[in-house]
Order: structure tokens, then C-alpha cells, then sequence
């Protein structure tokens, strides 16, 4: 693995488009507004990092074990073998959700949660559901100077934060704050979707990295059959690269 934690899969060129992979010990996020693709996207992350024998724990706010199971099988990435192998730790948080009381604390109990930092890379699927009710400034400063503490013995932090849920005082922080930042844009164009990445920070890759990535998610068949129908996602090219320095 080296100096980077790569995604690469063969059916598409997203790790190449972003630097070869992650650096190690970087703070990335993921950002966008609700329903724009920060989920997918990380699920892609996930799998790729995973096919690359690289350990994650994913943290996620909208999916039981089951669900995120069969979310990953949809869109052909098999990860009940990761989950077996323990290469893969997936932590469902729905119950957090059902009320503020127990969301109050929350920062101050993934802080303290060692075994959730024992893998690679962690994933925060979002990490804005989880503090939008306990975020103060102070707090956030905490938090991210945690992240920045795993990061020096090579943990890399991925957070998907939606834009619209924390002021924009704490998304100063984490931006501020970041060594990566990919921002998921939508537009709605006649009856389709049309999604890009759009590569605010990248800091740390001695490769080039496209600036504008566009992606399409849509449904297909494999096999002709209805009951057979899969997601996939598809990459492209919409701005010229350009190399990122620190």
C-alpha cells in the first residue's frame, strides 16, 4: 500500500482520477447536499479500499447490517466476505437517531470509542446526522483534533457531512480543517440526474487529479431478467486535471 490507501477496482477509474488513492493518516470529506451521492460514493470508497487489503470500519446513520449488505450487492459489491474475514467493521447507528438525548453526547463517545480506530481507514456515513445536535465550536475543535491525532499514526478519516445540516461555522472547521475535500454537486436535467465531484482540496498526492469528476448512477441488467436488476456508477471526465499541492 505504501504511502496511499488505493480504491482501485477494474470496472472503473475513480481511484485514478483521485490521486492513486487516499494518503495515509489524511482527513477527507465528503460533501453535498441531501440525496447528491455522499452515501454511494462512500460505499464505492469502502469496496475499493477493502479489494485492496486495505481495513475499514464504516460507521453508518441510515443502514442496519442487513441493509447495508444488500445496498453493497446491489451495486456488485460483495462485502459479506470482508465482514466474516474482519477486515470490514460496520457499525449501524440508527437507534442514535431516534431521539436528541442520546445524540447529545456524542462526539464526546466516538472520541472514546478506541476499537472503532483500530482499522485503516474509518468512514463516517454522515458524520452531520450524528452532531448536528451537540456541535458547538468547541466541540468540533476537539473532535477534529482527535481525527488529526489518528491520522499521525496513519489512520485516514473519511466524513461525509451533509451541507445543509450544520451552520456554516463548523463546516468552516472541517473544512478548514481537511487535507481533502470533494464536493458532490446535482442537476436535475430533463427527466435525469446529472452528479459530479468536484475536487476542492487534495493534499498530499504526488499524481494528477481531476479536478471535475462527473458520475451517473442508473440501473441495469445483467442478465435480461427483471428480478436481476442492479446499480452501477459511472465515471467521467469534465474538466481538465491539475495537480494539487499542499
Amino acid at each position: 500500500m505504501g504511502d496511499v490507501y488505493s480504491f482501485g477496482i477494474e470496472r472503473d477509474v475513480l481511484n485514478q482520477k483521485l490521486g492513486g488513492g487516499f494518503p495515509c493518516g489524511s482527513l477527507a470529506l465528503i460533501e453535498g447536499g441531501s440525496g447528491s451521492g455522499k452515501s454511494i460514493t462512500c460505499q464505492r470508497i469502502c469496496f475499493g479500499l477493502l479489494e485492496n487489503d486495505v481495513s475499514v470500519t464504516f460507521i453508518s446513520t441510515q443502514l442496519t447490517t442487513k441493509g447495508f449488505i444488500s445496498q453493497m450487492q446491489t451495486l456488485d459489491y460483495p462485502v459479506a466476505r470482508h465482514l466474516l474475514s474482519g477486515r470490514l467493521l460496520f457499525i449501524p447507528v440508527l437507534p442514535l437517531l431516534q431521539g436528541t438525548k442520546s445524540r447529545s453526547n456524542f462526539i464526546q463517545r466516538l472520541m472514546a470509542a478506541k476499537s472503532l480506530f483500530e482499522k485503516d481507514v474509518i468512514i463516517i456515513d454522515t458524520i452531520s446526522s450524528l452532531i448536528s445536535h451537540s456541535a458547538d465550536t468547541g466541540k468540533v475543535l476537539d473532535l477534529v483534533n482527535f481525527f488529526k491525532r489518528m491520522g499521525s499514526v496513519k489512520k485516514t478519516i473519511i466524513l461525509a457531512l451533509d451541507v445543509d445540516m450544520l451552520n456554516p461555522d463548523i463546516m468552516h472547521i472541517f473544512d478548514s480543517s481537511s487535507d481533502i475535500c470533494l464536493l458532490i454537486k446535482t442537476k436535475r436535467e430533463m427527466e435525469d440526474i446529472r452528479r459530479s465531484i468536484v475536487v476542492n482540496k487534495f493534499a498530499g498526492s504526488d499524481i494528477r487529479v481531476t479536478q471535475i469528476i462527473g458520475f451517473q448512477i442508473e440501473y441495469w441488467c445483467p442478465t435480461h431478467r427483471a428480478d436481476d436488476q442492479r446499480l452501477r456508477i459511472l465515471y467521467s471526465d469534465l474538466k481538465n486535471e491539475a495537480r494539487y499541492e499542499r
